[in-house]
């Protein structure tokens, strides 16, 4: 009986007895040391946490701040740079339209120079032509005066060298060519 009473008291024993509940005193450790890791958590790491988090705030805001100043300076760098570079252009469109311009003032001018030396070339030719025209007709009319009388007088059969006799013949001539031609 005693046996069989402490069997009934083991198995009654082991049903209050759960496993998966710890002891009160183990309960009473872990809380203990939960507060203990918690404060010490609460008064030194976390405020190095805190501290090295705060640091690299303040390092991203800064190099965020840094990159924006950046970014508008290369703004208003890129902005000046297009203002010279659209001055530039309109200054080169001016350099060239003014060139264009001088350009076809020189070809004019050449052109009126050219004309006006033309007009002269050929004026001096006319004159020329003319004067050399002059000359050869006078040159002519005498070498065919001299060259009629040669012949008349060859004709005639009398010299005409005599400057009385040689008008009398022509004299003569023309009124002979008056009275065939009427």
């Amino acid at each position: 009986m005693i046996t069989s009473r402490l069997a009934l008291e083991a198995a009654a024993a082991e049903e209050d007895i759960n496993p998966l509940i710890p002891h009160t005193a183990e309960i009473v450790i872990s809380l203990i040391v939960f507060g203990l890791i918690f404060f010490l958590l609460r008064k030194m790491v976390i405020p190095a946490f805190e501290k090295a988090y705060a640091e690299r705030t303040a390092a991203i805001e800064g190099g965020i701040e840094e990159a924006q100043a950046a970014q508008k300076e290369a703004k208003a760098a890129l902005d000046k740079y297009t203002e010279q570079l659209a001055g530039a252009r309109h200054e080169a469109a001016a350099i060239r339209e003014e060139a264009k311009e001088q350009g076809a003032q020189i070809i004019a001018e050449l052109r009126a120079q050219a004309q006006a030396e033309a007009e002269r070339i050929t004026a001096t030719a006319h004159s020329q032509i003319e004067a050399e025209r002059s000359q050869v007709l006078a040159q002519l009319k005498g070498e065919v005066g001299s060259m009629a009388t040669q012949l008349a007088g060859r004709i005639v059969g009398e010299s005409l060298d005599d400057d009385a006799r040689q008008q009398r013949t022509v004299e003569r001539f023309i009124a002979e060519l008056e009275e065939s031609a009427n």
